[in-house]
């Protein structure tokens, strides 16, 4: 499944522009029970809740923010293999900004609540339309 990014998919987004703001799409499936590599034991939402509240000030610290989560009710269209808990999408003021909060030794000592919470995920990095409300 997909958990963390490869090392292409990691390389692709460095190379997008850094002084832009990003929004962050996540689509995550957890796990019933949270994978911890040193046998703890915990749900996958409880794995994800640590993972949040420690991972916050440090998000917060770089100016990111929620601006929208929902819980997916189905799949309407799309794969009906696949389902998700929590769907989210962060706003980070650049990608650089996303880049600094990932590679940060504080996030990087508890990113190991994530990895264990989640059996499957998508992140989806937008930058932002200018003008219109229509579709196109």
């Amino acid at each position: 499944m997909h958990i963390d990014p490869t090392r292409a998919q990691f390389d692709a987004f460095k190379s997008l522009p850094r002084d832009q703001p990003v929004n962050m799409l996540n689509l995550v499936k957890l796990r019933d029970q949270a994978e911890y590599k040193d046998g703890r034991t915990a749900t996958g939402e409880e794995a994800y809740k640590s993972y949040g509240a420690e991972s916050g000030p440090i998000f917060t610290r770089v100016g990111g923010e929620i601006i929208w989560r929902g819980r997916p009710k189905g799949m309407l269209i799309g794969p009906d293999s696949e389902s998700w808990d929590i769907a989210f999408i962060a706003r980070y003021p650049t990608l650089g900004a996303f880049l600094e909060m990932v590679t940060d030794p504080a996030y990087q000592a508890i990113v190991f609540h994530r990895q264990a919470a989640v059996a499957d995920s998508r992140l989806i990095p937008h930058h932002e339309l200018e003008g219109g409300t229509g579709f196109g």
